[in-house]
């Protein structure tokens, strides 16, 4: 495998560039930037005539990921040339939040192969339930093939995002890509690093991602009361303060759910992803300690029984815009966390999102994760 990455903030000089990145004669192009250059006349245009070869892929974001630094308004592009590995890139159409489970049962269908390995996979950021996506995938697929990916940002706005394929760039388009290959090797890890605070609360009204009811009060107002002054600026302080998911017994499930949005009129909060409906929920809260502890322990979980790799590989990281927001001006202690443990043959790619799509720690079923730190490790053994 060849790897060459490239950070573009500025797109008058970004020709030059994508040519540098173009060098390794790419079959696949990930490209993870900023609104502002994705809704640029000009960007789709440059990427096409840069890499005219390549499929592209990718999606805008809340702050992107490279092997430099975590940056902003940037475009972290990286150019990957297989030497065996297959691929194939399919999309699908997503109009309103309801067509979730079928835009992922689309995909899926799509990508259907008896080879494939792995599916890496890249949602609109809003008016989608990305537990039902993944749901639409695994129905078609089952749960034991990975699926590894990340909805798309908009810099914390949760007001439109852009996923990137080689059709074009979309606020309505879901994009995957199947890999396939006896000498690919792909493995992930996630974790987060969250402690949760306050009493549980009984679920007592919700329909799939949208939660009603806490106790029998409208879910808005009981929010608001622990929220305290940070409740003027929901929702986005709400990526501060995520929901813990508990089982009918109060057993943790190992899943976050972050705030999307709120109604003000019927009291309800639009999570990222689907809620228990006989479950319990409970608040948390993160430091930066904490949360680059988690860091590590995703890359550890990544990279756990693999064989030693000669060569370049790729680490693809998806971590959520809510430990963005915590972590402030140390946020890139946790990239440098995981490409210590990764090394420095490992290119570090990837953007923070309004949720992480992999399966949980030490786990093999997908699922959607808010709060974490997501890893996806992709290599090809000799």
């Amino acid at each position: 495998m060849k790897i060459s990455q490239v950070v573009v903030d500025d797109l008058s000089n970004a020709a030059e560039k994508l040519s540098v990145a173009a060098q390794i004669a790419p079959q696949l192009v990930f490209v993870f930037g900023c609104v502002a250059h994705f809704t640029h006349p000009e960007f789709f245009p440059l990427l096409t005539s840069a890499f005219p070869g390549a499929e592209l892929v990718g999606c805008t974001t809340a702050g992107e990921i490279s092997s430099v630094a975590v940056t902003n308004k940037t475009s972290v592009i990286t150019a990957i040339h297989f030497e065996t590995a297959n691929f194939q890139v399919v999309t699908a159409e997503l109009a309103t939040m309801d067509g979730s489970h079928q835009a992922g049962y689309d995909l899926a269908t799509r990508l259907q192969a008896p080879d494939l390995r792995a599916v890496m996979l890249f949602g609109q950021g809003v008016n989608i339930n990305g537990s039902a996506l993944i749901e639409g995938m695994t129905s078609v697929l089952g749960t034991s093939l990975p699926i590894t990916g990340g909805l798309a940002g908009d810099e914390g706005a949760f007001s439109r995002t852009y996923t990137l394929s080689s059709s074009g760039i979309s606020t309505t388009t879901n994009v995957a890509v199947g890999l396939a290959g006896d000498k690919l090797l792909f493995s992930h890890g996630s974790f987060g690093g969250w402690k949760a605070f306050g009493p549980t609360r009984k679920v007592t009204k919700c329909i799939g991602n949208v939660l009603y009811e806490l106790d029998d009060k409208p879910a808005l107002d009981v929010y608001k009361r622990y929220l305290g002054d940070y409740a003027k600026d929901l929702p986005g302080s709400g990526l501060l303060f995520p929901f813990e998911m508990l089982g009918d017994s109060r057993e943790s499930l190992g899943q976050i759910r972050t705030i999307l949005g709120v109604n003000e009129e019927d009291g309800s909060l639009i999570l990222a992803g689907a809620i228990n409906p006989d479950g319990y929920l409970r608040l948390m809260h993160a430091h930066t300690n904490d949360l680059v502890d988690g860091a590590e322990t995703a890359a550890h979980a990544s990279i756990e029984g693999s064989p030693d790799i000669v060569g370049q590989r790729l680490g693809l990281l998806v971590s959520c815009v809510g430990r963005k927001l915590v972590m402030g001006g140390r946020v890139d202690e946790e990239v440098e966390a995981v490409q210590d443990i990764l090394g420095d043959q490992t290119t570090l790619c990837g953007f923070y999102s309004n949720g992480e799509i992999c399966p949980g720690y030490k786990l093999e079923v997908c699922s959607l994760h808010n709060q974490t730190m997501t890893i996806t490790y992709l290599a090809e053994m000799n």
